[in-house]
């Protein structure tokens, strides 16, 4: 059954595909563009029921088995450069909740958009929205991880702005990508830098991966900045990306706006993928975050962060009169409690809030 994680890629694989040939698609193919799309996330659905039943033992307990496929990208002179894919009970359970919500939207968009004379184009950026949710989750590689993560920002930029002739749908659109992309500074700093120490950005590599313990233990003791050990910046930095992707103070003003997209829209970013991508992130590089003797600097902020947001959100909430945006910072102060519960170590708590939010939401 392990041989399945050469195929995993098949999950994100389909829905893109699917927004390919939906670019294409003539205008006046509204209900076949929509029966593909939902074809498609169905497929990617079954197929990651088949990953969660792999990542799980014959006695139905989560496994702790870790499942990678790495390969040979691309050489540059005598350095070769590797990517892969991963599946453990992490992302398992992630994929399985993305795909399910995700399918739930695309059929009720059936209904609610079958008026729109754009519904083609629609699904074509609802299915890359999803597919580079789910690629961003496979991935063992952290470059691949922010390709797809800048795919989902983008995914949403045109799908936030779908009715630009609305000012506020447009205005919108730009300020959830602008302000985004402040995070996705910090990250990709984060990520520069974490190349520079470890040698690599494969997360698990037989030993060698930038999240096990040889590159950790370089870490723990290079320096960073203010005095800080190399992990403990790092960290951090990387947080700063997942600030911006879910709405963490002070960069969640974006998520209230983001209200002004389609209802499916904001269904999805709310439940299964924009916001979940920020406390994926933390879930997924918590061991640089936790390096015993370097330091709990970097929880200590992801904590008072998802403090702040918790009830900021919850007091901003109180004040609204519109159902939408009360359910947007609802979505925040969601958040935040999810960010505040991996700053005090309960990576399995804040995924399980994680889930069932995205299911009430």
């Amino acid at each position: 059954m392990s041989d399945w994680i050469s195929y995993i890629w098949l999950i994100p694989g389909l829905p893109v595909l699917s927004a390919l040939i939906l670019s294409f698609f003539p205008a006046t193919s509204r209900k076949g563009a929509a029966y593909f799309a939902c074809g498609s996330m169905a497929l990617s659905f079954i197929a990651s029921l088949i990953c969660f039943s792999i990542a799980n033992d014959s006695s139905g307990e989560v496994s702790v088995e870790r499942l990678t496929h790495n390969f040979t990208w691309f050489d540059v002179g005598s350095t070769t450069v590797r990517i892969g894919w991963l599946l453990d009970p992490l992302n398992a359970v992630m994929l399985v909740m993305v795909t399910f919500i995700s399918l739930l939207v695309f059929i009720y968009s059936i209904g609610y958009m079958k008026k729109d004379p754009r519904i083609v184009r629609f699904y074509a950026f609802l299915s890359l929205f999803a597919g580079a949710m789910l690629g961003l989750l496979i991935s063992n590689h952290l470059l691949i991880l922010f390709m797809c993560w800048e795919v989902v920002g983008l995914a949403s930029y045109l799908l936030i702005g779908f009715w630009y002739e609305k000012p506020a749908a447009a205005a919108a659109s730009k300020k959830a990508f602008i302000t985004t992309r402040i995070g996705d500074l910090g990250f990709f700093i984060g990520i520069l830098w974490l190349y520079q120490e470890a040698g690599t950005l494969l997360f698990y590599d037989a030993g060698q991966g930038c999240l096990e313990t040889t590159a950790l233990g370089w870490m723990t003791s290079a320096a960073g900045f203010a005095g800080l050990t190399a992990a403990t910046s790092i960290g951090s930095l990387i947080f700063v990306g997942a600030m911006g992707k879910s709405g963490q103070f002070p960069l969640h003003v974006w998520l209230p706006d983001a209200m002004e997209g389609p209802t499916p829209v904001s269904a999805l970013i709310h439940a299964a993928t924009m916001v979940a991508a920020g406390v994926f992130l933390m879930a997924r590089v918590y061991p640089l975050l936790s390096i015993p003797g370097a330091g709990t600097q970097a929880l200590t902020l992801i904590t008072w962060v998802g403090a702040i947001t918790a009830l900021v959100g919850a007091l901003a909430a109180c004040a609204q009169s519109d159902l939408k945006r009360i359910l947007a910072f609802s979505t925040i102060s969601q958040l935040g409690y999810m960010m505040l519960g991996l700053g005090t170590g309960g990576v399995a708590v804040a995924m399980f809030h994680l889930i069932t939010h995205a299911f009430f939401k």
